[in-house]
């Protein structure tokens, strides 16, 4: 367990006590989150080799905070909860976790299970793809630095250009704020979520039809925003 980063997402903050202090001393590196969508900004932000998933959390359940992490990452996920029902359980997997351990538990235990997600085989969690993309009206060619809206070259300051590049080698992937502050702007701008906001709306002006209505760049509501590559036209 020793350098390993634990993750744990949970609104109790005796039980983050607990849980951290137990993988600390196994020589973790630990850090939590106290609901859903701040968990999926700190998974952005720390790339976690584990997550400690609670269920029961206000405004975003465990079931959908699991959900949102699958649609970036494969990082193991273990749904640490005090749910104990059988059909929880297979709610819980089916959601794409590794393993269901319910509170209370033994530490021991628990460690054990965490070994055995951290060895399970999975995917890399962040898979980038070439920045190019080409559909007749937006063309990225990121080898030539070159950037084409309706056969024209468009001009996009250094955050911007950085901004729509990693946007597309992740397309499809849904991105947090935190993510995108992270490698587009640097760790010390982590908090400054309106950075993303504001150059998000200055690139849909320069690479969309109608950034009011945009197809390539397309918000995931209080989680970031993502790159679609096969844009929906209007009629």
């Amino acid at each position: 367990m020793r350098g390993k980063r634990i993750l744990i997402v949970d609104d109790d903050p005796e039980m983050v006590e607990l849980v951290q202090l137990i993988f600390e001393r196994a020589g973790a590196d630990v850090y939590s989150a106290t609901d859903g969508r701040e968990g999926i900004c700190h998974c952005g932000v720390y790339r976690p080799d584990l997550i400690l998933l609670d269920v029961m959390m206000p405004e975003l359940d465990g079931w959908e905070t699991c959900r949102l992490l699958r649609e970036f990452t494969d990082v193991p996920i273990i749904f640490l909860t005090a749910l104990s029902r059988e059909q929880d359980v297979v709610r819980g997997l089916d959601c794409g976790a590794e393993d269901y351990v319910t509170k209370p538990f033994c530490p021991q235990v628990l460690l054990a299970r965490a070994r055995v997600a951290l060895r399970a085989p999975h995917r890399a969690s962040y898979t980038p793809r070439p920045a190019e993309f080409g559909d007749g009206y937006l063309s990225i060619d990121a080898a030539q630095r070159r950037v084409l809206v309706g056969g024209k070259p468009v001009q996009l300051t250094p955050n911007e250009y950085s901004l729509l590049i990693y946007l597309v080698e992740y397309a499809g992937q849904v991105l947090t704020h935190e993510q995108l502050l992270y490698h587009v702007w640097g760790h010390e701008y982590r908090e400054c979520v309106d950075y993303v906001h504001v150059y998000i709306s200055h690139l849909r002006h320069k690479i969309e039809r109608d950034s009011s209505h945009p197809a390539y760049v397309l918000t995931e509501r209080g989680v970031g925003y993502r790159f679609s590559i096969t844009p929906e036209r209007p009629e």
